[in-house]
């Protein structure tokens, strides 16, 4: 089959596209893209773009059918499910496939030349090798939780996803044998008493606002890869999450002020609509506000 089509987006193209059901969210440096085909008609896809593509294959099998990446050999494997596939920015991926069952595959794509990678991993730098069709134990559970970590509506990745790309970056680099020495290290025991003191009071202090990762980690001289997994070892959640966990317990106790309306509590928490407060409420707390304040009368 013929691929020779161009591609408008810096992404994996598939044709036909009326096949293909796409669940896309970003976050700067990192795109993350879960598709879907559930039709069993062949399909043919092509990329070459200037980002590194991590693809995540949970299930695909085919009756015939051909994948290659630029630098190597191409294979026709005929069971691709819990394999990755490795194209690093500039290199073309393409192929085709007569599949045998629905096809369920996650891309990441990361730009090599973002702040957090280029700076903390230099990852524009390094001249990453392709791989196709391989096992790495760490890199796929990262791609499961990262895919994980998409939110529902608005196509945005949450911090924990920023935290989470930058990881993915790491564990390439590691694969890749051109691991960039890390510019500080951490205690075995996570964050120290003063770190974890002075970014738990910045944290109440700016519930109602977006907190990067990079300036949480500055609070404690410590670069963001590191500050991610300290952090977590010592508050046993990811940033974003304990920050989440945090607006839900100050609203709790706005919502106990039976006079205050739900509305108010959204904004005064940061949340732009009182649907995404709703929705990020109960997630947490498996309940809805009003629920909520209903039980507390």
């Amino acid at each position: 089959m013929s691929s020779s089509y161009p591609c408008e987006e810096a992404r994996v193209c598939i044709r036909p596209s009326d096949l293909v059901e796409r669940q896309c969210a970003q976050r700067q440096g990192l795109r993350a893209d879960v598709v879907a085909l559930d039709q069993r008609a062949s399909f043919e896809y092509r990329y070459k773009a200037p980002y590194d593509l991590l693809i995540a294959t949970e299930q695909a099998e085919r009756d015939d059918g051909e994948t290659s990446v630029e630098g190597l050999p191409p294979s026709a494997l005929r069971s691709m499910s819990g394999k990755l596939t490795f194209v690093p920015a500039g290199h073309e991926f393409r192929g085709w496939h007569h599949p045998r069952v629905e096809t369920r595959v996650n891309y990441f794509y990361l730009d090599p030349r973002s702040p957090q990678l280029a700076d903390e991993l230099r990852c524009s730098e390094i001249e990453f090798r392709p791989r196709l069709f391989f096992h790495d134990s760490v890199l796929w559970r990262l791609a499961a939780t990262l895919k994980n970590e998409r939110t529902n509506g608005g196509g945005r990745l949450t911090h924990d996803g920023e935290a989470l790309g930058l990881m993915l970056g790491h564990e390439l680099a590691r694969l890749n044998g051109t691991l960039a020495p890390p510019p500080l290290t951490v205690t075995r025991g996570g964050l120290s008493g003063w770190q974890r003191k002075k970014v738990a009071d910045f944290i109440e202090e700016h519930l109602a606002e977006e907190v990067r990762l990079s300036a949480l980690a500055g609070l404690v001289d410590l670069s963001p890869y590191h500050f991610a997994r300290a952090f977590k070892q010592s508050f046993g959640v990811p940033p974003h999450r304990y920050h989440v966990g945090r607006r839900i317990e100050r609203a709790k106790t706005l919502l106990a002020e039976q006079e205050r309306p739900v509305t108010e509590i959204a904004l005064i928490l940061g949340f732009a609509e009182t649907s995404s407060f709703s929705a990020t409420f109960r997630k947490t707390t498996g309940t809805s506000p009003t629920a909520f304040r209903r039980s507390l009368a």
